[in-house]
């Protein structure tokens, strides 16, 4: 059993075909065929049923793919690594979900260039999520994300929490309310935009009504099923006072969320960096709840801290404390 033997597999069982998992390899059918034939000789498996088309893994085929797809990851992960480590780029390639940018991102660049005058940045809008699989294979080497991820390659620090503003249209009846409260916008349509779910609360009827005394469920709000976790950030938010939103509707991402707002559509809730954006359509003002924040995370690999991942660091806490933003300073365990 060789790793050509299990690249073959992999490219047949992901495509179905041996026509076009040749094509993915770059081998010929024969070559192909041979090296799947050595690999159920080697281990007295068939692995693959070829009489059905498209073709069809064998129940043992299944559970080979399922458990060596995620070695044959691990390796590619450990040689990109290997590869980084042993040559590192003078390059740092910073992954962004598209509300960082918006805030102080573009002043912590622009401070890291003025300490750094020969460093090279490059930047990439990618979600929290994908950033996962970019630090591992080494499209990027630091991310700022929204959520916590736990994988077993990856690091985080949470650099502070940002507070929600909510985004109304300018001609919604609290539009200049300077103070809102979530259960005075439950009877609105709540715009959601998050592409990123995490499980973070079940919902049951106690909780639905620990906060409001009564229930704040609508028949036509789009929610979970009781006791069914609550996935969606916004909608969380709302959870945690025992509130639930009239209506939901769901969008691509924040930038469209932000024009239905703008053309009357619906509310949403936003990190407070973006009120800048569609001012003169979208009313945004401050929430009451001091906990209803959106954390800013800092992602990287475990075992490779690219060399300039300190200066970020310096960086972001120097722009912090010139805005007098409260953090509390960390740093990536592998850092010297």
């Amino acid at each position: 059993m060789d790793l050509k033997q299990l690249n073959a597999f992999i490219a047949v069982a992901d495509l179905r075909s041996f026509s076009a998992a040749a094509t993915k390899t770059g081998l010929s059918q024969p070559s192909l065929s041979r090296l799947l034939k050595q690999l159920e000789t080697d281990m007295g498996v068939v692995l693959i049923d070829r009489y059905h088309r498209p073709l069809h893994l064998t129940e043992a085929g299944a559970f080979f793919y399922d458990k060596i797809s995620t070695i044959l990851t691990e390796i590619d992960t450990v040689t990109s690594m290997t590869q980084r480590l042993s040559a590192p780029s003078s390059v740092l390639n910073i992954g962004f979900v598209p509300s960082v940018l918006y805030g102080l991102l573009p002043e912590i660049i622009a401070t890291l260039k003025q300490s750094n005058p020969d460093i090279e940045v490059n930047l990439k809008d990618i979600s929290s999520y994908q950033q996962m699989d970019a630090l591992k294979s080494g499209e990027i080497d630091i991310g700022f994300g929204r959520f916590a991820h736990q994988d077993a390659w990856i690091q985080q620090i949470l650099l502070r929490h940002e507070r929600y503003v909510v985004a109304l249209p300018k001609a919604h009846p609290l539009a200049h309310v300077r103070e809102q409260r979530l259960i005075d916008l439950a009877n609105n349509r709540l715009i959601l935009y998050h592409q990123t779910h995490l499980p973070v609360l079940t919902t049951t009827a106690s909780t639905l009504t620990a906060h409001t005394g009564s229930s704040a469920v609508n028949a036509n709000s789009e929610q979970p099923p009781l006791n069914e976790p609550i996935t969606e950030p916004l909608l969380h938010l709302f959870a945690q006072y025992g509130i639930s939103p009239f209506m939901t509707t769901t969008v691509s991402d924040l930038q469209v969320a932000l024009g239905l707002v703008a053309a009357g559509e619906g509310i949403t809730l936003v990190p407070a960096s973006l009120q800048t954006v569609r001012t003169e359509q979208i009313s945004y003002q401050r929430l009451v709840h001091e906990n209803v924040t959106s954390p800013i995370f800092l992602h990287t690999l475990k075992d490779f801290v690219h060399p300039k991942i300190p200066d970020l660091l310096v960086a972001i806490y120097h722009v912090y404390e010139q805005r007098g933003i409260t953090y509390r300073q960390q740093k990536f365990v592998s850092e010297p």
